[in-house]
């Protein structure tokens, strides 16, 4: 069980954590994994608690209970084939390369995703936790395919606005609180300037290629496969991002929840009771089930 308490807040206008390796994660011979844990990033990753940037070519989890938070999917388009995603809210959908869905656990709700035979799913998975008013909120999901994602193109850069919005583009809505997700690519030379809101948190990842951040004066190497926090104040920040040869990399953007919680796995509550509550509603199948 992990275990998190309220973190600090600074008056600073803008707070950088140190550089994250994943920590590999393999399971059986069709799952691996770099993962990525709130407690890695200085307090910052907040509204986020865990991101797996993952390849999945066989069936691996099975069905499984969420509650207490959002679990997001983020295929990128390099996936290849189908991956079929399954819940207790009715839902059965074959999702395609550079396609997201978004479930909103709530008070609970069980999920199970995986690729077809022949297929090779590459992408990210995303814990996003719920403030202690919408832990116990019906479960709702969205779907977003590939083709209905506004894709922002200039010189040298192309973003697939996955989630909420950048520079004034705007793409789907969460089911649950605001959330921005940029799926984004640099050509070499290339540069992207994203214009963070304020009072929010950022985690940006390299998924390919080494990344400059440049930020308030400063800049960052992000290098490939690691992740950095930034938390920004009351003054909404430029980010601009270059490269000098290719870079892939994800902006994820949301406002800190800043609420002390408990995690379980997939479960994450406000406290120890309503965890142990969720994990026995579990444990004697009342978080619903998912239709054959």
């Amino acid at each position: 069980m992990n275990q998190q308490g309220t973190p600090t807040v600074h008056n600073e206008e803008l707070q950088i954590s140190q550089q994250v390796v994943g920590i590999p994660l393999n399971i059986g011979t069709g799952f691996e994994a770099l993962s990525f844990k709130h407690d890695q990033f200085d307090g910052l990753m907040d509204p986020l608690i865990m991101l797996d940037h993952y390849t999945m070519s066989a069936p691996t989890f099975g069905a499984h209970g969420h509650a207490g938070l959002s679990a997001l999917s983020i295929l990128f388009e390099d996936s290849e084939g189908v991956f079929n995603n399954r819940d207790s809210l009715g839902n059965n959908l074959d999702l395609f390369p550079g396609d997201a869905y978004w479930l909103k656990a709530g008070s609970g709700a069980v999920h199970d995703e995986k690729p077809i035979e022949g297929s090779r799913t590459h992408g990210l998975q995303l814990f996003v936790n719920l403030p202690q008013r919408h832990k116990h909120d019906a479960p709702a999901s969205l779907h977003v395919p590939s083709k209905a994602m506004p894709v922002i193109t200039g010189e040298g850069h192309r973003v697939r606005v996955v989630l909420g919005e950048s520079n004034g583009t705007v793409g789907a809505k969460s089911p649950a609180l605001a959330f921005t997700a940029l799926d984004a690519y640099l050509d070499a030379e290339g540069a992207y300037t994203h214009e963070a809101s304020s009072n929010q948190s950022l985690v940006i990842y390299a998924v390919s290629g080494d990344l400059t951040i440049s930020l308030a004066g400063q800049e960052v190497c992000l290098l490939e496969q690691r992740a950095i926090a930034i938390e920004v104040g009351a003054t909404a920040q430029p980010l601009g991002f270059s490269c000098a040869d290719k870079a892939h990399f994800v902006v994820l953007q949301g406002e800190p929840i800043r609420e002390s919680f408990v995690q379980k796995g997939p479960f994450v509550m406000s406290n120890l009771d309503e965890l142990n509550q969720v994990v026995a509603a579990y444990d004697d199948g009342l978080l619903g089930t998912i239709a054959e």
